[in-house]
């Protein structure tokens, strides 16, 4: 199986990552506002396609026991990324890694979309991406935050059987949930409202 996500990695990043982009992080932060505003297209999945954004190569719609956690705290969804913005230059080996530090909340680095029963698919976060190791590389000494919250930090814990890190390396991420309520608050890892239930073509977990 990473064989062949590897390989569907590997094919959409050649096909779309822009030769010597560098991702860097924002100095401005911007408001949940601002954010929806320049977010709002992508609630055509189309359209982030012809951003750059690819679908996860697994098709994987992922969920809280995936990960280690609950089955209450619910899901996350479907993961659209832009290669070049996480600095992803290859398929895993044996883990997707990258070196951007691109924070810019206007332009996230990922997309998450819930799929819907009729085939369809409906954006209900984004989120941004660093990987730990260039993150630090780059001499930020303490992990990203937005809106004074540190972004979250995962990391596969080789002595369990569940992948805590979803097959990537070590890094910092944050959600904001701003095209579905979550109970749990804007900025959590997971959401009870949304579901897995009509994902179709890939490994799903309930």
């Amino acid at each position: 199986m990473r064989a062949i996500i590897g390989a569907a990695v590997l094919t959409a990043v050649t096909a779309i990552c822009l030769p010597g982009a560098k991702a860097t992080a924002t100095a401005v932060e911007p408001t949940l506002e601002q954010i929806r505003k320049a977010t709002e297209k992508y609630r055509d999945v189309k359209v982030a396609l012809t951003e750059g954004y690819i679908a996860d190569p697994g098709n994987i719609c992922e969920t809280a026991d995936m990960m280690g956690r609950p089955a209450s705290e619910g899901a996350m969804g479907v993961h659209y990324f832009r290669p070049d913005l996480l600095g992803i230059k290859g398929p895993p080996n044996p883990r997707v890694n990258g070196d951007g530090t691109h924070t810019d909340w206007l332009k996230p680095g990922v997309l998450i979309y819930e799929p819907q029963a009729d085939g369809s698919l409906q954006l209900v976060a984004v989120e941004n991406l660093v990987f730990a190791k260039s993150w630090h590389a780059a001499g930020n000494k303490e992990r990203p935050s937005f809106q004074g919250k540190p972004y979250d930090h995962m990391v596969d814990d080789p002595a369990t059987k569940v992948d805590e890190a979803h097959m990537f390396e070590e890094h910092y991420d944050r959600h904001v949930w701003l095209y579905r309520e979550n109970p749990k608050g804007m900025f959590a890892q997971f959401n009870p409202n949304v579901s897995c239930k009509h994902a179709k073509g890939g490994h799903t977990h309930h």
